[in-house]
């Protein structure tokens, strides 16, 4: 098999994985119908917690996570020796491009946050520490997740520069993280408007 091949087949593989639509499934089994007339409209876990079910809301960050990170994982798993690392990230981040732009959803997807950062932990788990620090102190400090996601996504280019094993982890994360922040245009000029909703937790309902 050609690298070409190889590259490709890792890309469609984590793409499909990727498009899987866990918020948009997790809720209408627990009852609460489609989440995309919730809230923002978006299908990632921010959005799942405005339902007020925090489990469920964690449950949907796990597997968002866990299909751009798996696809790593497998990717350079069966595409060993030469071809390994880059068959890795690339089956990883497009996973995240999966979660952007599920084919399923007509190409309407997340933001991609929880799934850049299983990719970058399955593939460079000290600079996703960094990312998921950073999120957390800008999230306790300032209550806005779409702050604390940009600050993360805007901080680990500089990050992986540093600690990424080499050039290459170092540009698709980069490409990545400006994906993240690209997607999060809206939230951008909320935040710049002053309009943005904060983190705010409600009593979780029991399903329907």
């Amino acid at each position: 098999m050609s690298s070409e091949q190889i590259y490709i087949i890792s890309a469609l593989f984590g793409y499909l994985i990727g498009s899987i639509p866990f918020g948009l499934i997790l809720t209408r089994m627990a009852g609460y119908g489609d989440i995309r007339k919730i809230g923002s409209g978006n299908i990632g876990a921010t959005n799942v917690l405005r339902t007020g079910n925090k489990k469920l809301a964690l449950l949907t960050v796990l597997c968002d996570a866990f299909k751009a990170g798996i696809a790593a994982f497998v990717a350079g798993k069966v595409f060993s020796g030469d071809h390994s690392v880059l068959a890795s990230l690339i089956a990883g981040a497009s996973g995240v491009l999966g979660h952007n732009f599920p084919v399923w959803l007509k190409f309407k997807g997340g933001k991609g946050v929880a799934s850049t950062f299983g990719f970058i932990l399955m593939t460079c788990w000290p600079l996703a520490v960094i990312a998921l620090v950073i999120w957390l102190a800008m999230a306790f400090t300032f209550k806005y997740s779409s702050l604390s996601a940009l600050t993360a996504a805007a901080l680990v280019p500089f990050a992986a520069y540093f600690i990424a094993p080499s050039c290459e982890y170092t540009y698709v994360y980069t490409a990545i993280a400006i994906l993240v922040i690209v997607r999060h245009h809206a939230n951008i000029r909320r935040l710049l408007k002053g309009e943005e909703s904060k983190i705010k937790l409600k009593k979780e309902e029991k399903s329907a």
